[in-house]
């Protein structure tokens, strides 16, 4: 049976997660005891059952014992061979803040005794046995419920074969590190189509700056080094019961370079077999 949790700070699409789960023919649960996971589990497992795909969500309003707990629970569920996978989604504070106030919705956390910005800040230290966790982290702070989704199922739902489902995200520097990535590049050093004015309002997506690229001898070097890292330790990765994998490549503004070598990154693990997808964060 695999068995996906669900968790993440309130207000960071938790929600969202489990209902495309659900459409994609998961038997959910929302908010589920954690001392409560192996008994769910073992019941749902029953012959008279047998559901191949289950997911439920564990969230700040569980038992605080219990979250405690979480690591020696999610270790006896891995001790009966389910595939127990986490995704753990979160938002910078100021995003979170900004969309309880847009919705009025009350943080599940918050009382007379905790404000709004405290409540966010306390559910981040209840949550951290799970967040050390994650197989896969989503820092949902600048997407659209329609990104989310499409992200979940491409990411989730096409890793159903237990292959490693891989993600080159291509982000600018200025604008920070993305927190979800596992693997980071940087391909400042390389030639920068942006000091051509023909090719400054144009994005490494676009053939013109793909020439570019293509001319300069650093940027092969660069992209067959990376492709030489990761087709040694993916596989690595892969042994080691990940499943999902997030190689983040920045150059300066995220528009030209790093895009450029994602897009040929993504295209080359394809055709390696990966369950590979592209995105690029400052093209969203």
């Amino acid at each position: 049976m695999k068995l996906i949790i669900v968790s993440g700070r309130s207000g960071s699409g938790k929600t969202t997660c489990l209902h495309v789960l659900e459409d994609l023919g998961y038997y959910c649960v929302d908010n589920i005891p954690a001392s409560l996971l192996a008994a769910l589990a073992e019941r749902l497992s029953a012959d008279d059952l047998k559901l191949d795909h289950v997911a439920v969500s564990i969230d700040a309003r569980n038992i605080y014992e219990d979250l405690k707990k979480f690591p020696d629970i999610f270790r006896s569920l891995e001790a009966k061979s389910l595939d127990g996978q986490i995704i753990f989604l979160d938002a910078d504070d100021n995003t979170l803040l900004k969309r309880f106030s847009e919705t009025r919705r009350k943080h599940p956390l918050s009382d007379d005794q905790l404000g709004l910005m405290e409540a966010i800040a306390y559910e981040k230290e209840l949550l951290e046995p799970i967040a050390t966790l994650a197989d896969l982290t989503l820092d949902t702070s600048t997407l659209s419920l329609h990104q989310l989704r499409d992200i979940i199922k491409n990411r989730v739902a096409l890793n159903d074969n237990n292959g490693l489902a891989l993600q080159f995200q291509s982000f600018g520097f200025k604008n920070g590190v993305p927190v979800d990535a596992d693997i980071v590049f940087d391909a400042r050093c390389l030639p920068n189509p942006y000091w051509v004015e023909s090719l400054r309002a144009l994005s490494g997506l676009d053939l013109e700056v793909a020439a570019f690229l293509e001319q300069q001898k650093e940027v092969a070097e660069m992209l067959g080094d990376i492709q030489v890292f990761l087709e040694k330790w993916l596989p690595r990765y892969q042994a080691n019961n990940r499943s999902y994998i997030t190689v983040a490549i920045g150059c300066t503004g995220g528009q030209h370079r790093s895009v450029y070598l994602c897009e040929k990154l993504g295209k080359h693990f394809a055709s390696k077999g990966y369950n590979a997808q592209v995105r690029h964060k400052e093209l969203a």
